[in-house]
Parts: structure tokens; sequence; C-alpha cells
């Protein structure tokens, strides 16, 4: 965007807009296209493409010294190029009229911008395209290293550059070297001065200020070379290199990997995972055990291998069941990652070493805290055994009368493992007393702990007030309901209507309607008629109980 080449004795000037034509064969289509464009000055990240705003994704900065510092933006747009394809491509509202009048002074000021378009042909061999960034200036030497090659050719290879600031006037030991060899391309591009304001793709030499140059490197390549070890140097000119491209016969896969689906139940420490792995953007097969180590906050919790080979652009998918150690806290990162030994190296050559992980922050769901209810209690069966209607805690914390979603259980492990319930819970029949019960209410996606004691109470006997001890087996014996083995250390006392004791029992011995005290008739049925009796419980809840009984043959 510079009108003429920048210096002391020309015009502080520079345009606001400037076009250039895109021309791609038919057969050729955009896979990418990156916009960067730089100037002197911080910076200006708004800007127009064919009258379509766009707005810097990243940004760079460098500097001469404190007054003179330069910018550059880039912008991924694909779709743009895709969907207008080949003609006029106008950038506009890129405005540094007033920026750089304090850079004119010492031929720094500059204004530029270039689209990178990347694009598939099928009549060409597969190749490998690797796209670097940023913004370095050149000082006396810079070596900048490419790795991630895997050359099988190098027929073709090329590399290319965007820089910026280059100046055709200025010549003094201005080189570009690949692997100790100086290259150009005379006479657009002399071996002493690399960067001179030129484009290569259509052989202008009036580009003032950037340059857009590709070399032909294949004699200074090896096949089975995995770097490339690219040194410039520049006596003079200030100069930045903005944008490396470099296109090579280099068959090298590229795994990735992305995490689709995490499952964990409540109250346990295992995981269910669901991920892929990717050969996407590749120029040969991943091969079949490609590691994949699994971490939690940095420390490997399981590892797997890949099945298959994958061939280019394909995917596979599989599922993972991972239990994470208990010192590992409840909330953590869980990271997945691709040709990974478990010590954070790879296995396998790759394009890209920088697309090998995804990550996932995970809270494990817990349900640690019980609530204590209300006890329940019922009367004493015999031997302390009660029966007990264990839904009615229910109403302590719900008005759902559903029971589908609560369970009951004798310990709070079989809660937890959902074994051993207690399915009648209507009619539940304690085997120790007091017993603990835990109940268990689902509540998506945990659910809720519960815990009550059911306990066994002596409650008051009944006593009938006659029986018939005829042995027609029919109330046969002085029946008092709830007093055998219940208050198993009571007394029965029985009197005639003369106040004579005639009939002493306890829990073993029940009265049948025979005397066994007295001197007399001892062992006889006694005479229809009423007696009285006199019940010692013997317990401190319950004072003695006094009464009448009528007996009948």
């Amino acid at each position: 965007m510079n009108i003429v080449e920048n210096g002391t004795n020309t015009s502080c000037e520079i345009l606001t807009s400037s076009s250039a034509d895109l021309t791609l064969l038919p057969n050729q289509n955009v896979i990418a296209a990156y916009l960067y464009w730089a100037g002197s000055g911080n910076g200006d990240f708004n800007i127009n493409l064919n009258t379509i705003p766009i707005t810097a994704e990243r940004t760079f900065s460098d500097a001469l010294d404190e007054n003179r510092v330069f910018f550059a933006a880039f912008a991924d747009v694909t779709e743009i190029i895709q969907n207008q394809g080949n003609g006029t491509y106008t950038l506009s509202n890129l405005d540094l009229t007033n920026v750089i009048q304090t850079y004119c002074e010492s031929g720094t000021n500059f204004a530029g911008w270039a689209i990178s378009v990347i694009y598939e042909d099928t009549n060409l061999p597969l190749n490998q395209m690797n796209v670097y960034d940023g913004l370095q200036s050149v000082p006396n030497n810079l070596t900048i290293i490419l790795d991630n090659l895997n050359v099988l050719d190098n027929d073709g290879a090329k590399i290319g550059f965007i820089s910026w600031e280059g100046d055709k006037n200025l010549a003094v030991n201005e080189t570009l070297t690949l692997n100790g060899n100086i290259i150009g391309n005379p006479p657009l591009n002399p071996l002493n001065n690399a960067f001179n304001g030129t484009n290569s793709f259509t052989g202008s030499d009036n580009l003032y200020n950037m340059d857009i140059d590709y070399y032909g490197i294949q004699n200074n390549i090896n096949i089975g070379d995995t770097t490339l070890n690219i040194a410039l140097t520049s006596g003079q000119d200030f100069v930045m290199i903005n944008n490396v491209i470099t296109v090579l016969n280099s068959q090298s896969p590229d795994a990735s990997i992305s995490i689709d689906g995490i499952f964990d139940a409540c109250n346990s420490r295992s995981i269910e995972v669901d991920y892929t792995v990717y050969n996407t953007n590749a120029t040969d097969v991943l091969p079949a055990n490609t590691p994949i180590t699994f971490y939690a906050n940095n420390t490997p919790v399981g590892q797997r291998y890949t099945p298959t080979a994958l061939e280019i652009n394909t995917s596979e998918s599989y599922t993972a069941v991972i239990n994470i150690p208990i010192e590992i806290p409840d909330n953590f990162t869980l990271t997945f990652s691709v040709d990974d030994d478990g010590t954070g190296q790879g296995t396998i050559n790759e394009i890209s070493e920088e697309n090998n992980t995804d990550s996932s922050t995970i809270e494990f769901i817990t349900s640690t805290t019980i609530t204590s209810l209300n006890p329940l209690k019922s009367c004493n069966t015999g031997f302390n055994s009660a029966t007990f209607n264990l839904s009615t805690t229910l109403e302590q914390v719900t008005t759902d009368d559903d029971y589908q979603d609560v369970s009951f259980y004798l310990s709070l492990e079989d809660l937890q493992m959902q074994s051993n319930e207690i399915l009648n819970i209507e009619s539940f029949q304690n085997t120790t007393n007091p017993q603990t019960i835990f109940m268990r209410i689902e509540d998506n996606p945990c659910y809720n702990m519960y815990q009550f004691e059911v306990s066994v109470e002596n409650c008051p006997p009944t006593i009938p007030q006659g029986f018939s001890p005829n042995n027609d087996g029919y109330n046969d014996w002085f029946n008092i309901i709830g007093l055998y083995d219940i208050f198993e250390r009571h007394e029965l006392l029985i009197y005639n209507r003369f106040g004579t004791l005639i009939f002493k029992g306890h829990n073993n011995l029940k009265w049948d309607g025979t005397s066994n005290q007295g001197l007399n008739n001892e062992g006889d049925l006694i005479p229809v008629g009423t007696y009285f009796y006199v019940l010692h419980l013997n317990h401190n809840s319950y004072k003695s109980i006094t009464g009448w009984v009528y007996i009948n043959y």
C-alpha cells in the first residue's frame, strides 16, 4: 500500500485501500485462506475485504525502538474466498495516514496485506504444507527451525515468505540460507538482497516494502529430513518476517483427539468416556497401536492403543472406563493425549504435535450427607421382635406415595451398591433391637440418603375377661396377649373370691384353670366362677395390673 519505496527523499503518503486478483484453475479447490495485514504503529485491527468487515483474530507486534513500533494481524478468510472464488479482492479501511508521519523521516513507513491461499489439486503429488506465522525482525542473524517434517521426496519442494519493510536499495549482507546453503531467485531475488519489494508469483519488483516470495529448495533438503534450518541475515535493512509456508512431499500422519462424552455415576470414582481419534489434514496413515494416555491433573490414570490404522481424513470412536485414584481431588482436569507414551513423549513423527490433546473439567457427583429421620416403634410380638411399615417414614421427606424411586437397606454399603434391598417394606420384621434402616431416594443425577431406627417396645398386654378350660382346643387357658415372651419377668397371681391365692404363674407357666397354691386341691380344675388376678409386669414403665376373670366349662 506504499505508493513508492519508503525513504527520506520520498513523499509521506500511503494508500488506505488496494486490490489484487485471484486466479485459480477449475480443478483447484480452496482449502484455506489466511489474510495478513501489517504496518507502522500500534495497529489497525478492523478493516474490510470486498466491503466485508474483518476483525483481527490474532495480532503480532515488533519494534525497532520505543518510538518505531510495528504491527501485523491475522484473520481466517477461507469462507469468503471459497464463496467469492476468482476475481478482484480489495482491502480497504486500513488508514495509517496519520500514523506514518513520524516514521517517514527514518524510512520505516509502510502498510500492506496479502492472502495465503492453500488449494487442493488432485493432479499434483501428495504434499505436506506447513504454515508458520508470527512477527520477527531480522537482526544480523536470525535462525528459524521448522520441525514435524518427514521428507520422502525433495522434488518440487518450495518455501515461501511474507515479509515487511524490505528495501530494494539496501542490499547489505541480506541473505536467506536453508540448511547452510544461500538461496536466491535472480534476477528478481539476488543472493545478497532477499527482501527487496518483490512478488515471485507475479514477477513484480515494485511491491514497495513488502515481499511475497517463494523459492525452490529441492537441492537444499534431503529425503528423510525431519527439520529445516532457515537462517536470515540483514546487515542494514530492517525486515520483519510474518509468514513462512513450506511445501514438501512429506508423508506424515496427524493424530488428534476429542472427548465426546463423559458419564460419571453418583458416589463413584469410575467414569466412562467416549472419545474419537482423528487423522485429518494428514499425508500418511496413522499406524495401529498409537498410544493414547489419559491424565487426571497431569497424573497418568490409564492408557489405550488404537486397534487399527487410520487412513488419511478418517477417524474412529472408542469408549474407555477409567478408575480415578482416591488421591485425585473430586474436581480435576481430565486430559486425553494421543501419540503419548505416558511420559508426554510421542512415538510417531506427525505433521503437528500441537493438536494431540483434549481436556475437560470433571466434578464428581457425590451424595455424602445422610439425613436422620424420626424413629419407628412397634409393639413387641415376642423375643424383642416386631413388624414395621417402613413406608411411613416417607411422610417425613415427601408427600409422594410412589415408591418406585425409594428403596430400603440394612447397611450403608448395601444402599450405595444397591444390593440386598428390603423388599417387604410394609411388614418388615427387625432382626436386632434397635436396628438402623437406610433409605435411598433417587434424585437424578444422584440420590438422597436417610437413616432411621426401628425399635421394639413392650406395649400394655390385653387381658381377657374369661376362658373355658374344657380341652376343646379353643380358649382353654388364660391367654393374656402381649405378655408371654415379652414381659419375661412377669408374675401372675390368681385369687378366689375369698382372697385365697390359688395360682402363681410366670413366663414359662401359663394358667390353664388349675390350682398350684394352697394346701388342698393342687392341680385340680377350679370351680366355675369369678376369680381375681394381680399381674406384676416387673417393668419400669408399667405398674401392676389387677382385675377379674370368669371361668366357665
